[in-house]
């Protein structure tokens, strides 16, 4: 399996975890730790899927998805959030922006998050 994963998170305690799980799953990642090296990487490396914290030093998560979005290349990209915001609107809001999935961080284990990611890319 060759696929590539980009975790654009800000936790490196959580971002370790994640990437460790991937990686025993057989999948490639990448990683960013804001916004704006994150949509660096997503131009440079088109990653199989992107797993996006909304909550970023600089450009936040949100305007992340946007960009995303709006370019031709990459709006096929699978994003899946993952966030402590569990208000409603922000997750309409990411949804809106084209987010394929929305996981809180606090109802979620990594091992779960690895299993949203391998269904996402069946």
């Amino acid at each position: 399996m060759d696929k590539e994963i980009l975790i654009i998170e800000d936790d490196k305690f959580l971002r370790d975890l994640i990437i460790r799980k991937l990686v025993q799953e057989g999948y490639k990642t990448s990683e960013a730790v804001d916004g704006e090296e994150g949509f660096k990487k997503i131009k440079e490396e088109k990653p199989a899927l992107v797993l996006l914290d909304l909550i970023l030093p600089g450009i936040d998560g949100f305007e992340v998805l946007a960009k995303i979005k709006e370019n031709p290349e990459l709006s096929k990209i699978p994003v899946m959030v993952i966030s402590n915001l569990g208000q409603g609107e922000d997750m309409e809001r990411a949804k809106g922006l084209g987010a394929v999935d929305y996981v809180i961080k606090a109802h979620f284990t990594p091992n779960e998050i690895v299993e949203r990611i391998k269904s996402l890319l069946k």
